[in-house]
């Protein structure tokens, strides 16, 4: 009975295409559990540290930029060299632990699973008609106020969360991995930096006061580094859809107006593809404010097509991974 060296079996599962398949199998599989400790909370951690560093120092406006630039440049590197140290003390250890570590800390940068238990959680209740529930549940996924929000106006929220984070929370992670391992470096390096730069805008990335100054540069780096995936994201469900040309076209003529330059986008063409509208009127701690609307409202947003959105994702994953791997030389082109 023929046997694998150890060797090659080493080699295999330190392989990129194996690290891919194996942090996508462990995100479907496990996701992230909610009480372990997650690499983003500690990146959170530091930002929130440094923040509260400078804005006691109560620097002007000039500062406070060159402050948020080495914001970036400090989160980037020290996410990085915290991975990368970590996979050569692995390395140094086993080569199979090293491979191990590279699935687990792969797997972290991917929100597939933890973006549905998200939806999930929220529709249960609702469909159950215990709106107040779905009010609150809700309430820990989105910044708007969700306190006096009807039906129709929660599921818009979800599909809106869901259709967001679809991009930079799903396919913008593994756009980067598959970069670094066609490249021939480790993915989690490349994801790990667009997930630091993603938390970043995610933390200080606002125009409103005290972050305006501050999160400029984090705001600026996440839109660039977010653009080409946000893209391909719309080819590829405007592929899915079978009417790609529809939803290019939605696309072009709707998210422009909305002020964010990949999450409209984002958006808009899981609408045009599902038939459904997005935007309008939200409240984010009584102030209210008007969102552009995209798409057309040929049926109203129900349970069914949030299922039918997170379906969208989960095969614009499985796509891009396929050609990612078959690009690494797995399967015979």
């Amino acid at each position: 009975m023929a046997s694998f060296p150890a060797e090659g079996i080493a080699e295999w599962v330190t392989s990129p295409a194996a690290i891919l398949l194996g942090a996508s199998l462990l995100d479907y599989g496990l996701g992230d559990p909610p009480h372990w400790l997650h690499p983003v909370q500690v990146i959170g951690w530091g930002i929130d540290r440094y923040c509260r560093w400078v804005w006691s120092r109560n620097w002007g406006a000039r500062a406070q930029k060159i402050a948020g630039v080495a914001l970036v440049l400090l989160t980037v590197g020290l996410t990085v060299g915290s991975v990368g140290g970590l996979l050569m003390v692995a390395q140094w250890v086993h080569p199979v632990l090293a491979g191990m570590t590279h699935v687990v800390l792969l797997a972290s940068c991917w929100a597939g699973r933890s973006l549905r238990r998200a939806a999930l959680e929220v529709l249960a209740p609702l469909e159950r008609g215990d709106v107040p529930t779905a009010r609150r549940v809700l309430s820990q996924y989105v910044g708007r106020d969700t306190q006096d929000l009807p039906a129709p106006e929660i599921l818009r929220a979800v599909l809106e969360t869901v259709s967001e984070n679809a991009t930079d929370g799903v396919m913008a992670p593994l756009f980067y991995a598959l970069v670094g391992a066609l490249l021939g470096q480790p993915p989690a390096l490349w994801a790990f930096a667009y997930k630091a730069v993603s938390t970043l805008d995610s933390m200080v990335g606002y125009r409103t006061s005290p972050f305006t100054h501050l999160g400029w540069a984090s705001a600026r780096t996440e839109d660039v580094l977010t653009w080409l995936p946000c893209r391909l994201v719309l080819v590829t469900v405007g592929l899915l859809s079978g009417k790609p040309w529809y939803v290019w076209r939605i696309c072009w003529r709707d998210a422009p107006w909305d002020p964010s330059p990949n999450s409209g986008w984002s958006e808009c063409c899981y609408a045009a593809a599902l038939g459904v509208q997005l935007g309008g009127v939200n409240t984010y701690r009584g102030v209210v404010k008007r969102k552009p609307l995209l798409g057309e409202p040929h049926r109203p947003i129900t349970p069914e097509v949030i299922q039918q959105a997170l379906g969208l994702t989960r095969w614009c994953f499985v796509l891009w991974l396929g050609l990612g791997v078959w690009g690494l030389g797995v399967f015979p082109g």
